[in-house]
């Protein structure tokens, strides 16, 4: 198992993984449409967008959280 304090890290590998695996799909097949290739295409393209969207998300991710707390109305 990980260690707790690696959390935020785990986290961004995670979320980069699986925005940038859905955006580049739905992008590529906007982009080219359903071509015999697109595995390859998508493939190449996720492997692009991961490479960006992880220290992204290092970087937006306390942003966010920020934001997010300033929107939401404390209990009681």
């Amino acid at each position: 198992m990980i260690l707790s304090k690696y959390q935020h890290l785990v986290f961004a590998f995670f979320m980069a993984g699986l925005m940038s695996c859905l955006m580049s799909l739905v992008i590529s097949i906007f982009n080219v449409g359903l071509v015999d290739n697109i595995l390859q295409i998508w493939l190449h393209a996720w492997g692009f967008a991961f490479v960006v969207a992880f220290p992204a998300v290092l970087v937006v991710a306390p942003l966010v959280s920020r934001l997010v707390s300033l929107v939401i109305k404390k209990d009681g």
